[in-house]
């Protein structure tokens, strides 16, 4: 009898005065906020300094690099102007070249003695600092606004996918581990698979593009050309420019562009699962993409695709096993549909798309 009055004076005092009860809601959302926003700071804090670790074990800097390191943890980039739309996927490649040129000459400045594949790798990891500095202040910002004005809607939406936040945090912080300790990573199980299709076959071997090689192999009288990005520093290359150089150098041969790459995985769905399709697999910011699209459409070449399912924890964390083993399989089916498409004579590109940190040259 006690117990169901206490609640009914509750019930009534929630009724009569909405303000309190939302208040007392809102002081829960913040409290739970802020566990969470502390958290933050220590997965921030922690990549922050295996960051600032590894750069002076392997560049052995003569100063401290920790200024260097918080300098470029605030470094900004400013896509173009979208207003007119013409012209604006080149207007966006000269913008990224020119912020990943300048971020990894900082780099390469602030680790001196490190060599040219561990810069590759050490800008990653400076990248996956700055990533999760970025999620921090943001969280940070709805936190402090939504506490300050007394917002109770503002501090609902932060708070509904917060779970999501952290998720993604704590794949930063095992990003950073692989990266300092230069470990494959998911994204990587592209080109696994074209580094598998080349292993013991290679003809020929040449850079087509900035970080981005060619090499040339025979799979039962078809030429190959197998396009990835160079390692094994953390790498992605240029597939997209390297393909359609390919493709104004063969196209009266060529007959089939394949693209290999990771993909996001729905909820429920198994990792390392494989799907296959039409189009160009290639994730990012849709350059290289664009560059394949618009000139196998010139020359009226097919494009296939092989994605292999993971989540999004997964791609920026060292490749488990699941994944590795996914890239025998789309080994043997890309193989297959080469066999199936191209007759005897011809030639296609196979372009393994990912980062290259762990795996080799």
């Amino acid at each position: 009898m006690i117990i169901a009055l206490v609640w009914l004076f509750m019930i009534m005092i929630f009724f009569i005065y909405p303000t309190f009860g939302q208040r007392m809601q809102l002081s829960y959302m913040l409290r739970d906020l802020e566990k969470k926003l502390n958290r933050l700071k220590l997965i921030r804090d922690d990549i922050r300094q295996r960051t600032i670790d590894t750069i002076k074990n392997i560049g052995k800097p003569e100063q401290d690099p920790t200024p260097e390191i918080d300098r470029l943890n605030e470094f900004f980039l400013i896509p173009p102007e979208s207003m007119d739309p013409y012209g604006i996927v080149y207007k966006l490649e000269h913008i990224l070249e020119t912020h990943e040129s300048v971020f990894e000459e900082d780099v390469r400045k602030i680790a001196p003695h490190a060599e040219e594949h561990q810069v590759k790798t050490l800008t990653n990891l400076v990248e996956i600092s700055r990533g999760i500095n970025t999620l921090y202040r943001i969280v940070r910002h709805f936190y402090l606004l939504g506490k300050k004005t007394s917002n109770i809607y503002l501090v609902l939406q932060i708070q509904m996918i917060m779970p999501q936040l952290m998720e993604i945090a704590e794949a930063y912080r095992q990003a950073s581990i692989a990266f300092s300790e230069g470990q494959p990573i998911g994204d990587g199980v592209g080109v696994l698979v074209a580094a598998k299709l080349v292993n013991g076959n290679e003809k020929r071997r040449y850079e087509i593009a900035k970080d981005t090689i060619v090499q040339e192999i025979e799979i039962e009288s078809r030429r190959v050309l197998v396009v990835r990005a160079m390692g094994p520093g953390g790498n992605v290359g240029r597939p997209g420019e390297g393909v359609k150089r390919l493709v104004e150098q063969e196209k009266d041969n060529l007959k089939l562009i394949v693209t290999i790459d990771a993909g996001l995985k729905l909820e429920g769905e198994e990792s390392g699962k494989i799907v296959e399709g039409i189009g160009v697999a290639i994730g990012g910011p849709g350059i290289d993409k664009y560059k394949i699209e618009e000139i196998a459409k010139q020359h009226g070449i097919p494009l296939y695709a092989f994605v292999i399912f993971e989540s999004i924890g997964e791609a920026i964390t060292p490749m488990k096993e699941s994944i590795a083993k996914a890239a025998d399989s789309v080994l043997q089916k890309v193989r297959k549909l080469l066999l199936e498409k191209v007759e005897e004579g011809g030639t296609a590109i196979v372009a393994g798309i990912g980062n290259t940190v762990g795996i080799g040259v």
